[in-house]
């Protein structure tokens, strides 16, 4: 048996869709763009969403309209995908990493705290915004980190690239702060092939990133009216269809993935060595972007990864820890024990293969393998 790591849920409306846009003059600049944008910022909870072709670009928006640049520094997480750091870098200013907590695996508030106050005067006005990410679509505490950004007069930006649908305390991701994103890769919970949204209530922030995305032209929309740098970050016609017929189904996709996860959950709840997913009590409402579980120290996590891909069952470490990535290494002189948790963490991780229609069967495939593997490489 070959089980994928993950497979999009297209039906036939979403073919549909976009095949119907095919047969309008429009394919990119058009209506609807529009439409997908008013489906998320309803979804959402925010006033305004500004889609564009990739969650990258979507936080390089934001890190850009915020005036974030040379010389600023933002808080983030080293336990990501290299994305959320990475945005940081475009505008020259600089990542500084916190540790991360060893449940939630998202961005520890407290060493956050603790962080600041050791900072000189100087130090800490450099630092201009938190950049927090709900990791694997699991919500950050965001009391505590709205908390911390108000008492030090920082912007706070959400990465909710992996956590369409995700609640914290009846509350949608996404809204917190001044600005969101989400992603729309095909493992993620809805996809566009490829694509974005910055999502916000602040007005002049869509404005800008309304232009910016398109290479700074102004309000008018006339084609060679630019009024400032921008980029080509444009989401097409194509993508925006297949958002808006995926939308219409979400909470059917949200469902199947709870379903999913919680078949690994009760067959995985009496494997010893293995520790499944953590949820927070503030948690209302998991939308489950991956499966990530942890080992046991003791096992030879590398060794799992290559026997379960040699018999047909797609894994993968999630995540590398950024700040050891060769050029975080070179450029910020990043070592091993810099980031504790994140790098304990980050050794014994592994993605299980993970989407909408995945069968029980399959799961079973899985976890038989994964125990197998679990005896050979202990």
């Amino acid at each position: 048996m070959k089980v994928p790591l993950s497979s999009p849920d297209i039906i036939e409306k979403d073919i549909e869709a976009v095949v119907g846009v095919m047969k309008t003059r429009f394919l990119s600049i058009g209506p609807k763009v529009v439409e997908f944008e008013k489906k998320m910022s309803s979804f959402s909870g925010t006033k305004y969403a500004v889609a564009v072709n990739s969650g990258t670009s979507a936080l390089h928006l934001i890190i850009r309209g915020m005036g974030i640049g040379e010389g600023d520094v933002v808080v983030t997480t080293p336990f990501s995908f290299i994305a959320s750091s990475n945005c940081i870098l475009f505008e020259r200013a600089r990542p500084l990493f916190v540790d991360i907590e060893e449940g939630t695996l998202n961005l520890d508030a407290d060493k956050v705290e603790k962080k600041l106050e050791s900072l000189s005067g100087e130090e800490l006005a450099k630092v201009k915004a938190l950049l927090v990410v709900d990791a694997f679509g699991q919500p950050a505490d965001w009391v505590r980190f709205t908390e911390i950004a108000k008492r030090y007069n920082l912007l706070l930006i959400e990465d909710s690239a992996e956590a369409l649908g995700s609640e914290y305390k009846g509350k949608k991701c996404g809204s917190f702060g001044e600005a969101g994103v989400f992603a729309f890769y095909p493992n993620k919970q809805i996809s566009t092939g490829e694509g974005g949204i910055l999502v916000t209530d602040d007005a002049e922030l869509a404005r800008l990133a309304r232009s910016i995305r398109s290479q700074g032209r102004g309000e008018s929309g006339e084609w060679l009216d630019h009024e400032r740098l921008g980029y080509n970050f444009r989401m097409d016609e194509l993508s925006s269809a297949l958002g808006c017929s995926q939308m219409e189904r979400i909470e059917e996709i949200l469902d199947k993935r709870t379903k999913v996860a919680e078949m690994y959950n009760e067959k995985l709840s009496e494997v010893e060595e293995v520790q499944v997913p953590y949820i927070a009590p503030y948690v209302s409402r998991m939308s489950w972007f991956v499966y990530v579980i942890r080992l046991d120290k003791y096992i030879n996590r590398d060794r799992v990864i290559e026997y379960l891909n040699q018999e047909g069952v797609q894994c993968k470490p999630y995540f590398t820890p950024i700040h050891l990535q060769p050029f975080y290494r070179k450029m910020f002189g990043f070592k091993e024990g810099d980031f504790p948790i994140t790098e304990d963490v980050s050794g014994r991780t592994i993605a299980l293969p993970f989407f909408n229609n995945l069968k029980e069967e399959q799961i079973d495939y899985v976890v038989e393998k994964l125990k197998k593997s679990i005896l050979l490489f202990s």
